[in-house]
Parts: structure tokens; sequence; C-alpha cells
């Protein structure tokens, strides 16, 4: 009979050892797919190192993309989410402790018009689980997975939504640009246009020649309209980003704007592990592997040290 009761002590040791372990990232060959070279395994610089304060040296954009970060409403649910994720790491962590439970009571009695009689009780119980079977620890190991996974998820938010900001600063400085060429361009047809009429009137040119040019005056006024409507579009999404009421949006010039000179790229396997996306999605795949654990635990018995005490005056 002892001999069963070790072998089974036994066998159940050794299958629930995989509920201890903790997620190991998978071994893939140091090979650079995109290339097909051997990857370098030495720190590099890359594009991943820079600020977007470096990048973006304008000063009004920067202060674009700070109210962004600020106001947005998709990082503010990205934010959120991390709070919630701390706050599960936080319970996790607190389930190690015993619980402790305190239940008072009392009664009055009082029988044909006699003096009532007082009865107070008081009882408090605690338990306590022992992790014998990695429930708690694959529970809070999963709550962590879930923490990174939302700090990923914040990041990569973060992360779009300044390259939108700037993408959409630079189209409307574009748009600046291409406006204040078409409206000289609109100043030198009027006055061709005007030159024109004046010819035709001392009889050197045609009406046919007048129309010509006025029909590519008309077509360049269209397109100022057009420019401008674009650019309230511009602004009005960009409004939308920031978090503000659409308004006029506060921005310099094209010829004003300077970039770095030189943009290391770096190793495009080590720049590929930086992105936030990719971390999340790992994140993602420990989540799941502890969930799993924790699926296995739920096989094994719980133990629980449990307790309880107290007192009433009617003893």
């Amino acid at each position: 009979m002892k001999r069963i009761i070790i072998g089974l002590l036994l066998s159940t040791g050794l299958s629930g050892c995989h509920i201890y372990r903790t997620y190991e990232r998978p071994e893939l060959s140091g090979v650079d797919s995109l290339y097909r070279v051997p990857a370098m395994t030495e720190d590099t610089m890359s594009l991943a190192d820079f600020s977007w304060k470096e990048l973006f040296t304008d000063t009004v954009l920067q202060q674009l993309i700070e109210k962004g970060i600020a106001n947005n409403t998709d990082l503010n649910i990205a934010r959120l989410k991390v709070r919630e994720a701390e706050a599960l790491l936080t319970s996790s962590k607190l389930a190690y402790l015993p619980s402790v439970s305190l239940t008072p009571q009392g009664t009055i009695k009082s029988i044909e018009g006699n003096s009532p009689t007082k009865t107070y009780n008081l009882a408090a119980s605690a338990d306590w689980e022992l992790d014998i079977f990695g429930r708690l620890t694959n529970a809070k190991r999963e709550a962590k997975a879930v923490l990174e996974q939302s700090q990923a998820y914040k990041q990569a938010v973060q992360t779009q939504l300044i390259a939108t900001i700037a993408n959409s600063y630079y189209t409307l400085l574009m748009l600046d640009k291409q406006l204040d060429i078409s409206r000289r361009t609109a100043e030198i047809w009027a006055e061709n246009l005007r030159v024109m009429k004046a010819l035709k009137k001392a009889g050197q040119t045609t009406e046919m020649a007048v129309a010509q040019i006025e029909a590519s005056k008309l077509s360049v006024d269209a397109s100022l309209l057009s420019l401008e409507q674009q650019i309230t579009e511009v602004e009005n999404s960009l409004s939308s980003l920031l978090g503000v009421v659409p308004q006029r949006i506060d921005r310099s010039t094209l010829d004003m704007q300077s970039f770095p000179d030189t943009l290391s790229v770096g190793v495009p396997l080590q720049l590929l592990q930086r992105r936030p996306d990719v971390r999340q999605s790992e994140a993602a795949l420990a989540e799941a592997f502890y969930t799993t654990n924790r699926a296995y635990s739920a096989f094994y018995p719980a133990i629980t040290l449990s307790g309880s005490a107290g007192w009433t005056n009617a003893a």
C-alpha cells in the first residue's frame, strides 16, 4: 500500500513539473530572413534609438504632439488599460496572503415584558491557500504578461498618434505652399488677362485668345477653392486627434523645416524586436502559456489552511 501511495505521489509530482516553468522565447536560427545572411548580435545604432523630438525639431509641431499625447481619446483608453492591468497584477500578488473575515452579531430578546437580554457574538476566520501546484504563481505570471501587453499596446497607440499628427502637420505645410503658389499664379493670370483685354481693345489680338487666358485664370481660381477646402479638412482631422474642437491649427512654413542629415535604420531583426506590436503579440503568447499552466493546475487539489475563533457573552 505504501508503494502505491509513493508511486502516485511521484507520478503526480513528475506530471506537474511543467506547471512551474516560465515562458521562454523559442530558439530561432540567427539568420536575417530579409537578406538571408547571419544576423548581427551586437547592439547597433538604429532608428528606434531616436526620440520623436529629435526627428521632429519644429517647436510648433512638438507642442501639437504633446497636446495630442495629453488629450487623445484612444491614448487615454490605452492608459486606463495599463492601470487596469496593474490592478490585476496587484490583486494576484495579494492572493498569496491569507484572507481574514470578521462577522460580528448581536441580538436583543424580551419575553413577557421582562428586561431584555442582550447577546453578542464575535466570530473571525482565516483561510490561507498553499500554492503547492502553482495556481497562484501562474495567475501572477499571467497578470504580469497582461500588463506587458497593455504597455506595448499603449506604446503602439502613442507611436501611431505621433506619426499621424506629424503627417497631418506636414500635409498642412505642403497645402499652404501650394496655396501660396496658386495665389501668385492667379495674380499673374489676372494680369495677363488685363493685358490681353487691352490688346484686344487695341485690335492686336482676337476674342479667342482672351477667352483662353480667362479660362486658364478661372481654372487657377477653382484650384484655390479646392486647396482651401483641403486645408480645412486636414485641420478638422488634426483637431480631432488633438482632442480639441475644430479650429485653425497654428503652424510654421515648409521652408523652415529641418531634418537629420543621416538616419541609421540598423539591423532589421533588431528593429523588428523593438516594435510595440511585436512585443504585444509576444506578451499575448506568454499570457496564453500561463493560462494553460493555470488550467493544468486546476486538475490538482487545492490545499487551504483554515482557522476560526469567536467570542460570545452568552458563554
